[in-house]
């Protein structure tokens, strides 16, 4: 059945900053064969990464960790501040788990290396557009998940594992104490414990703690 490509409009418009224009030039060509996607332009200067989002208005930011100007991770951490609801995939040549937990908790939702198939790109891009983890299928995944569970439940109390779950699910704070049976003041209190602990500066990165954590 004959099937017309989505217009401009409903595409999803992708940022990429790299800082290597033969790679570059691989990403555009890789990308213009999904209807779906629509590449809105490529920096290679960190410092230049949040003002061109707010310009060119992308769905995502397809981004390298060893850019001129910023470190990659630093980029993310102040993208998903400013930009809460931008969906972030770091492709980059460093295969260590421990880098890619780093992303992961700075807000990233995917993490592909740079020698991997097309197909992961892609599976990459469309996992994280969804709102769920990717990670390259080359990394040792327990790992990453070992690491970031040390650092993010064994710090949370139930009762606040309990609290960043319905916090995830889109509850308010009158939603949360009304289930839990708890005061909103009480929920104030564990809200706020949570992004300390967490490191989470809005609602939008507990949520993102939610999913990469499994409390959903």
């Amino acid at each position: 059945m004959w099937q017309h490509s989505p217009s401009l409009h409903d595409r999803k418009r992708i940022l990429i900053v790299e800082d290597h224009q033969i790679l570059i030039y691989g990403i555009k060509k890789l990308l213009s064969t999904v209807p779906a996607y629509h590449v809105v332009g490529d920096i290679s200067d960190g410092l230049e990464v949040y003002g061109a989002c707010l310009k060119l208005t992308p769905d995502l930011v397809l981004i390298d960790l060893g850019l001129p100007g910023m470190d990659g991770i630093d980029i993310i951490r102040q993208l998903k501040r400013r930009l809460p609801q931008l969906t972030i995939v770091v492709i980059t040549a460093d295969a260590s788990e421990h880098r890619a937990h780093d992303a992961l908790a700075a807000g990233a939702l995917g993490y592909i290396l740079k020698r991997s198939s097309q197909q992961v790109v892609l599976a990459g891009l469309q996992t994280a557009l969804a709102g769920k983890v990717y990670l390259d299928p080359e990394l040792n995944q327990a790992q990453v998940t070992r690491t970031q569970t040390l650092d993010g439940p064994s710090k949370l109390t139930l009762r606040e594992n309990q609290v960043l779950k319905l916090i995830a699910e889109g509850a308010r704070n009158r939603d949360i104490a009304e289930q839990l049976r708890i005061s909103i003041k009480t929920v104030e209190t564990h809200r706020l414990n949570l992004m300390r602990k967490l490191d989470a500066h809005n609602v939008a990165e507990l949520v993102n703690w939610a999913w990469r954590l499994g409390i959903h």
